[in-house]
């Protein structure tokens, strides 16, 4: 738990108030203000008195004491409220402190974060001081709480025990439940799941919901179940149905899923031009993705396919604040807010010139200023990737009768195999690799081969996964070996080894799984990445969520997973894992 329940302590309050009273002076002073003020809808003119994090008056006057104080005129800009992303993987390659240094950047100040990683591969009470140092960055953190792992993973029920779920619920910086990717397994009646959905409730807290494909009886069925929101619409019609069953649609933006501007023209022609309900989410992007920006791009979108310009930025601020309950806090630049302000050239462009996160300058004139990105990872858990076994030329053998075919970067089917696989090589006259899933402690292995993933790979070895298990795709497992080999001297990352060389690679020293760089440092080596797989085959957007969802089972139709080769319809397993 948060040693400290209340935002700000009573001396603390009885400070903000001595501001108003004259008797001490405001951090600083925002002149001349023209802003966007949401409860009458208006753009207004005013000053914005701010003491420390807190903004402590918004009006006309002007304060009584001014020593020490910074004094910004800002005449000719355009004031508008921190963004918020409502729906973050922040473990995306990138880290939780990186992402959100570079998010701020762009103006969305404030994220609500997926616990995955920290739920799978943390001790709970290192996760919880993660959280706790989280609280001490410009950025505003929230999190989620999980509810299932979105894969078959051995010993769930100690991971997701019930005790883990009740402490995550009751944390103070957890706003929700969810995503409930596990909701085929709630709708056939697993009540411990229902329990908890019932407690996130009981403390006001949302439950997230992942629906793609739902039809509208399904839909009603999970909002009488407790479901508040959706991010899984792909056209209008979808939209229309969750309004319809009184959902808050949150529209997407995302490397796999760049709907916004469809949904947008959709929505229109079907006459929807309310837009209370909406919210705007990136869903975890792969960084070279938010190269133009975060919610401000999302924004820029809205406001380019004709949403009021008012409605564009409240979808991105207040409806999100509103939404969780935590309006008092954000969303909107009023009185007793957190000081997260964007300064805009105007109100057509919402990328901001400047930055307040916290009352602290993320950027200013331009110019992004330090943001304090050191941490001491090991003390969390997140150590460099350690392995003390050894991948032999006895793992490397492959005999299952049918293999897995891409449809696209995330969906993957069974099919036969026709092709010889006995060999140390496969033909670069086709596009069937080996491949193999291998726990990161050397316990277990599913060998088979993917059909759609490249054609001219040698080897490639990722420990970046769903479960943090490691990867192994290529034609020679010489290559493959090679890779897995330079994987693990360098604490963990994604590697391509061609012909006994390593060719590129992207380390992720933080347990394997993220890397500690800057994102605009990463967007770089994911180019890289990226361009080298197309030249060997790979035909579809975005090569790291294929390494994600692998093993995912909220996606059809068979997945590897820790358990074996799975039937996502018939909730089975085909060949289950062979231990080494």
């Amino acid at each position: 738990m948060l040693e400290q329940r209340y935002r700000w302590k009573n001396k603390h309050l009885r400070e903000h108030v001595s501001v108003l009273d004259g008797r001490i002076a405001p951090t600083m002073l925002l002149k001349n203000a023209r802003y966007l003020n949401q409860a009458i809808k208006k753009w207004v003119h005013a000053n914005i008195w701010i003491l420390g994090d807190r903004i402590v008056y918004v009006g006309e006057k002007l304060p009584d004491k001014l020593e020490g104080c910074e004094i910004v005129d800002c005449n000719g800009m355009t004031l508008v409220p921190g963004y918020i992303e409502p729906h973050a993987h922040p473990f995306q390659l990138y880290n939780p402190l990186s992402f959100a240094r570079y998010a701020a950047q762009f103006g969305t100040t404030t994220l609500i974060n997926d616990n995955m990683v920290l739920a799978l591969q943390l001790e709970k009470k290192k996760a919880f001081s993660f959280l706790k140092e989280m609280r001490n960055i410009p950025s505003t953190m929230y999190w989620w709480c999980r509810f299932d792992a979105q894969t078959e993973i051995q010993n769930e029920e100690t991971t997701f025990s019930h005790g883990n779920i009740k402490s995550w619920l009751e944390h103070d910086a957890v706003l929700q439940g969810g995503e409930l990717t596990g909701w085929p397994k709630l709708l056939d009646g697993d009540d411990l799941m229902l329990h908890w959905m019932q407690e996130a409730k009981r403390m006001r807290k949302q439950i997230e919901g992942h629906f793609p494909g739902a039809s509208e009886k399904t839909l009603a069925k999970l909002m009488l179940l407790g479901a508040d929101c959706d991010h899984e619409a792909i056209n209008g019609q979808e939209i229309m149905n969750r309004l319809m069953q009184g959902y808050t649609v949150s529209l997407r933006y995302s490397s796999i899923r760049p709907d916004l501007p469809q949904l947008l023209d959709e929505m229109h022609e079907l006459g929807i031009d309310h837009y209370e309900s909406f919210i705007f989410t990136t869903d975890g992007s792969s960084s070279s993705f938010s190269d133009q920006g975060i919610i401000d791009q999302m924004i820029r979108i809205a406001l380019e396919k004709g949403v009021p310009t008012i409605d564009a930025y409240n979808m991105g601020t207040i409806n999100v604040a509103k939404y969780y309950n935590i309006q008092h806090l954000h969303g909107n630049i009023a009185t007793g807010r957190v000081a997260n302000i964007n300064f805009l050239e105007n109100e057509s462009n919402p990328t901001p010139v400047s930055v307040l996160a916290k009352g602290k300058w993320i950027r200013r004139d331009g110019e992004n200023t330090p943001f304090e990105d050191n941490m001491a990872w090991e003390e969390f858990g997140f150590e460099p990737l350690e392995m003390n076994w050894e991948l032999t030329s006895h793992d490397m053998q492959f005999s299952m009768p049918f293999g897995i075919k891409m449809e696209s970067a995330v969906i993957t089917k069974p099919y036969s195999l026709a092709i010889d696989i006995s060999g140390d090589e496969l033909s670069k006259e086709h596009d069937e690799c080996f491949f193999m899933l291998i726990d990161r402690k050397g316990k277990w292995r599913v060998n088979t081969v993917i059909k759609g993933f490249a054609k001219e790979l040698d080897g490639l070895a990722s420990s970046y996964s769903n479960t943090g298990d490691i990867i192994l795709i290529g034609k020679s497992k010489k290559d493959m070996m090679n890779a897995f080999n330079h994987m693990k001297e360098i604490g963990g990352g994604i590697v391509i080894s061609e012909q006994g060389n390593i060719v590129t690679e992207i380390p992720l020293k933080l347990k394997g799984i993220m890397s500690n760089k800057r994102v605009e440092d990463l967007i770089e080596e994911e180019r890289t990445l990226l361009a080298y797989l197309r030249e060997r085959g790979y035909r579809f957007a975005d090569p790291i969520y294929t390494l994600l969802f692998f093993s995912s089972t909220h996606l059809p139709y068979i997945r590897v997973t820790q358990r074996g080769m799975y039937d996502v319809m018939n909730k089975t397993v085909l060949f289950p894992t062979m231990m080494r």
